[in-house]
């Protein structure tokens, strides 16, 4: 579950701009925005209890995701360089604090344990999906925000970042509906960004060279 984001941050070059405490400030800035979303759900959309998948609760609640785009953007209109360099500060910064808040002691004190379980394995991978999809987000953001962007560019910046934000909750809707079961979940959740990741990819390949 870690070794990837060492091998990124070493890999990146962001060990040559010594970007340590700037991924540190975008993990402040991860349990900020975390915070916030917690706030704004717990005071407009309490847990529904009922036994009926609520379409429409759950989509009003994927859409605070919104937040951590503004978040990301807020991270890297601070950093100063080139747009590599924004974005992967910001999305190792943002994975590697989601990573530590969500999945490290489940992690530690469970893969530990004297009983094998597949779930820690399965909590692995999927925190290598999250930096995958953190970096495709990321990438999103600083295409969008750029001041000399050819129009011709934004519907399909636009049309990546609304999927990027509401593929959980489809990822979600159809788990639920097909009865999926977690490997395949999870596979399916790879295929996904990795779909995500390409086309973003090739969309900022596009991007870097028309403004070269």
């Amino acid at each position: 579950a870690y070794f990837p984001y060492f091998i990124t941050y070493k890999c990146s070059g962001l060990s040559e701009y010594n970007a340590f405490w700037k991924c540190v400030q975008a993990g402040v800035t991860y349990l900020f925005v975390q915070l916030c979303k917690m706030l704004f759900l717990a005071t407009f959309f309490p847990t529904w209890e009922g036994g009926i998948y609520d379409f429409i609760g759950e989509f009003m609640k994927a859409s605070v995701d919104v937040a951590d785009l503004v978040g990301l953007n807020l991270v890297m209109s601070r950093n100063a360089g080139k747009g590599e360099y924004k974005i992967m500060v910001a999305a190792l910064g943002w994975a590697t604090a989601e990573l530590i808040m969500s999945r490290c002691i489940p992690l530690w004190v469970g893969a530990r344990g004297i009983e094998f379980d597949w779930k820690y394995i399965q909590m692995s991978i999927d925190s290598n999906i999250s930096l995958v999809h953190y970096i495709v987000a990321s990438a999103q953001v600083w295409m969008i925000t750029r001041y000399d962007l050819y129009h011709t560019f934004r519907p399909a910046v636009l049309l990546l970042m609304f999927l990027s934000v509401y593929k959980a909750f489809v990822m979600e809707t159809f788990v639920h509906l097909c009865s999926l079961g977690s490997w395949t979940a999870l596979l399916a959740r790879a295929v996904v960004t990795g779909l995500l990741a390409l086309s973003t990819l090739a969309l900022y390949v596009a991007v870097v060279n028309v403004h070269s």
